[in-house]
């Protein structure tokens, strides 16, 4: 489990000890009808989620290029479903989402965390349907306040049972509402053991950060990732939704814990070892390992946290990008037009459903935005991919669709064009002959507009003359 990092003062000249950190969650979108960040480098080939803290770490010191996701740690809950700990103004905050931004980084907040063992908030928050509503009203307010792109639940205890269901509830609401936004939810969740978790929030999360660490001594050897796999896989969890995650600071048997950049301090070979004075932590062979092992049989590796790392050639984000594919491109999403059919015809004044297959390999479609050439009739955020386009004019319109996915890769489906004819010409040809039988309009009532509801109907009760018909049309035919 995580627990919170507080770096805390020794004797002179010896090493800084703290107390071990939570972990929390990656993902999220941009302002659904703006276009996406700009993205300085490319996206690496697999998720890697650094967690950030509040209370440590430099955001201009972050390595942005070896990242897809950093969660920033942590925003509390009240039982009532408030929010404390920190503002959605928060300078700090808004200089890390700038930053990441730039960089096609996508930022979180991450919700909970160690909270000093006590998760008695989010029981009773979970457990009380207004509550609820309240918390995720909030939350939704706080990510769009910051700019965000999603939210991680860092509830680490909910128990088998009621509160198993409380967090089943939870999250399906919070889901729901964050991915109409196009925005992500993830959770961070034990090793194993995590029986409080219930299989039907396997839906409602775009991933789970496993936290494969805090587990005794040593605490994060490679056999506890295997373990931790094996246990999520095992209860039904997507290979795409299982993150791995690794720690950046070592503990010794007695529990005291040590960031990865005191121990290279302590040694200059420890980047080389997993063990230093008894203190046991994973260096680069075994970070490297587990990031195989993370692109073997999952989707991606979770860090906490990257505020502990050094930098340079004894980084542990150095190791994991080398291994995840860092500089490769992200595989972009698929998406083609269903309807309407290429070569369709329309009467001006129609309503014409637009719609579109969307999906991605390694992630999930975020949006899909319709365009009539360069005019932009709408953003959906979730599937089915459709939209009504209301009271077309006439004219010749060639269809697009381009759908984002949760890397911020983006794909132009092939073209469609089609037709809104004014009703001239052809079978709505002036009228040869009278037809008594027959309901006629006058032609240029038909077109003015594109609006037959603008025409008045004639009958054989009032007969044009003879000289007249070249302006006349049937209706049936139009």
């Amino acid at each position: 489990m995580h627990k919170a990092f507080e770096l805390r003062s020794l004797a002179v000249g010896a090493l800084l000890t703290t107390l071990v950190a939570c972990a929390g969650q990656p993902d999220p979108s941009e302002v659904l009808d703006e276009p996406m960040r700009s993205q300085e480098a490319k996206a690496l080939s697999t998720r890697v989620v650094g967690y950030f803290p509040t209370w440590q770490g430099d955001v201009n010191a972050i390595q942005y290029d070896k990242l897809t996701h950093i969660n920033y740690s942590f925003l509390l809950p009240t039982a009532q479903g408030g929010l404390t700990g920190l503002s959605s103004g928060d300078a700090r905050l808004r200089s890390l989402v700038q930053a990441a931004h730039a960089k096609g980084v996508k930022v979180q907040v991450a919700v909970g965390g160690w909270m000093d063992g006590n998760d008695a908030p989010f029981e009773q928050m979970a457990a009380n349907a207004s509550a609820r509503t309240t918390f995720v009203n909030n939350v939704l307010a706080f990510v769009e306040q910051a700019g965000l792109d999603g939210v991680d639940i860092d509830w680490e205890w909910p128990e088998p049972g009621a509160s198993a269901q409380n967090f089943g509830a939870l999250m399906n609401q919070l889901g729901t509402a964050l991915h109409a936004r196009g925005k992500i939810l993830t959770a961070a969740v034990l090793a194993t053991g995590g029986d409080g978790i219930p299989t039907s929030s396997f839906a409602d999360v775009d991933f789970l950060n496993i936290m494969a660490y805090d587990m005794g001594y040593p605490h994060s050897s490679y056999d506890i990732a295997v373990q931790s796999m094996n246990y999520w896989l095992g209860r039904g969890l997507p290979a795409s939704k299982a993150v791995l995650g690794v720690p950046f600071y070592g503990k010794d048997s007695g529990n005291g814990a040590y960031t990865y950049a005191q121990l290279v301090a302590m040694d200059p070979q420890a980047p080389n070892k997993d063990v230093v004075n008894g203190i046991y932590y994973n260096g680069i062979p075994t970070i490297k390992a587990k990031a195989q092992l993370a692109l073997q049989r999952g989707g991606g590796i979770m860090i906490w946290e990257i505020s502990q790392d050094t930098s340079g050639t004894t980084s542990l984000l150095n190791a994991i990008s080398q291994v995840v594919g860092g500089g490769t491109t992200n595989p972009a999403p698929s998406v083609n037009l269903t309807s309407p059919a290429n070569g369709t015809t329309f009467t001006p004044g129609s309503t014409i459903t637009v719609s579109a297959n969307a999906s991605d390999s390694n992630g999930r479609v975020t949006q899909v935005v319709f365009y009539a050439g360069a005019q932009k009739l709408g953003t959906v955020t979730s599937a089915p991919y459709s939209l009504a386009w209301l009271n077309v004019a006439a004219g010749s319109y060639t269809l697009t669709a381009v759908a984002t996915d949760d890397g911020g890769a983006t794909t132009t489906s092939a073209a469609v064009s089609i037709t809104v004819t004014s009703g001239t010409g052809g079978s709505c040809a002036g009228v040869a002959a009278w037809d008594a039988t027959k309901v006629y309009v006058k032609g240029d009532q038909v077109t003015s507009g594109g609006k037959l509801w603008r025409a008045q109907w004639w009958t054989q009760n009032e007969v044009p003359t003879q000289s007249d018909w070249g302006v006349w049309v049937l209706v049936s035919n139009c």
